[in-house]
């Protein structure tokens, strides 16, 4: 005996009315909004630790912050927004930020000078971590309706 390979799904629920449909659109903008300012403000915080030093010497913190950073960042720009291309919006401005920073000025300044291990580690660390969200996230099968 087999087991039936269609199995009848529920109706989906109502559709949210005018002003539940409003206001759920604008917390997901405003999720959207929060994940970009958090990107940026996540993003500064490792372009200052990338400098630390103890004891003379560079350590890895940047690397680390900027790994769980973009795992959260990834996370609530999925979940509050509520659609998968939303972990574009910190990883663009993350990753916008960390360009300009590696890649110095007319005047020669640099935020990530090119014998700085931490900060080149970081921004591929980082640049990674999105990947591999957005690469999960897309392949992963749509949610089913029980």
């Amino acid at each position: 005996m087999s087991a039936p390979t269609d199995v009848p799904q529920p109706p989906p629920g109502p559709e949210p009315s005018g002003p539940n449909r409003t206001v759920d659109l604008l917390l997901r903008v405003a999720a959207g909004l929060i994940s970009v300012v958090a990107a940026v403000v996540t993003g500064g915080l490792e372009l200052m630790f990338a400098t630390l030093r103890v004891g003379g010497h560079l350590i890895g913190l940047s690397v680390l912050l900027a790994v769980l950073a973009n795992l959260a960042l990834s996370w609530f720009a999925y979940h509050g927004v509520g659609r998968k291309g939303a972990v574009a919006l910190p990883a663009i401005v993350w990753f916008g930020l960390m360009v300009p920073a590696a890649g110095g000025t007319r005047e020669g300044d640099y935020l990530l000078a090119g014998n700085n291990w931490v900060g080149m580690a970081m921004i591929i660390a980082g640049a990674m971590t999105f990947a591999v969200v957005g690469f999960k996230l897309v392949m992963s099968p749509p949610p089913s309706i029980r």
